[in-house]
């Protein structure tokens, strides 16, 4: 109770999470799953090719990895997050099924993938301090704010991408941002995708000429 009264979530409390119909391990050094990356998940069930290579750019509790792999098991699915404790948790849940590598963004790979997956951190530092006390106070800062923008890593997955397609989460009235940022790196924007709010919550990104 006195965690709770703290404002501390109950998942991180409980331990534990439902996303996408499964249980999965969850503590403060992760984000608590949203109903919002379901649809980043369903996008990414419905869209990419058989058998593709797909990482997922700072996976935190895995969620997002560990789905695709039991939803698609035709996919070969890696994993990366800058943080170890991020990673300790994803390992919990993966269970194996998911390759996870300590990495930022895709700094510890040489291989080319086809797809990329993530729900990057993407809300601007100075709208922090307007969160609900469970998400300021509770949930990892790393993992919710890249910086003043809020586009930061956004900007630095494309220019990591090579090749591959993009299926990113954004943020409430960041989709013409991304238009922008994905124009100025030579992506198109392909599909987008709002939430149950009817706000732009996903978009499908390809590189120019490789759809």
């Amino acid at each position: 109770m006195r965690r709770r009264l703290a404002g501390e979530p109950l998942q991180y409390i409980r331990g534990k999470t439902e996303f996408f119909g499964r249980e999965f391990r969850v503590d403060d050094r992760v984000l608590i799953p949203r109903p919002e990356t379901e649809i980043l998940v369903e996008t990414a069930i419905e869209r990419i090719d058989r058998g593709a290579r797909v990482v997922d750019i700072g996976t935190g509790s895995g969620c997002i990895a560990v789905t695709l792999a039991l939803e698609r098991p035709d996919l070969r699915v890696m994993a990366t997050d800058i943080s170890a404790g991020a990673l300790a948790v994803a390992a919990q849940n993966a269970n194996g099924s998911v390759k996870l590598v300590g990495s930022d963004l895709l700094a510890a790979f040489v291989e080319d993938f086809d797809w990329i997956v993530s729900n990057p951190p993407y809300i601007a530092s100075a709208e922090i301090e307007s969160l609900a006390t469970e998400v300021r106070d509770h949930e990892p800062r790393g993992a919710l704010t890249p910086g003043p923008a809020g586009t930061e890593v956004i900007a630095r997955v494309l220019d990591q991408a090579g090749r591959a397609q993009i299926i990113l989460e954004i943020a409430f009235g960041q989709l013409e941002t991304v238009r922008d940022l994905a124009a100025a790196h030579h992506f198109n924007v392909d599909a987008v995708r709002n939430d149950l709010a009817g706000i732009p919550r996903v978009v499908v990104l390809s590189r120019h000429g490789w759809k």
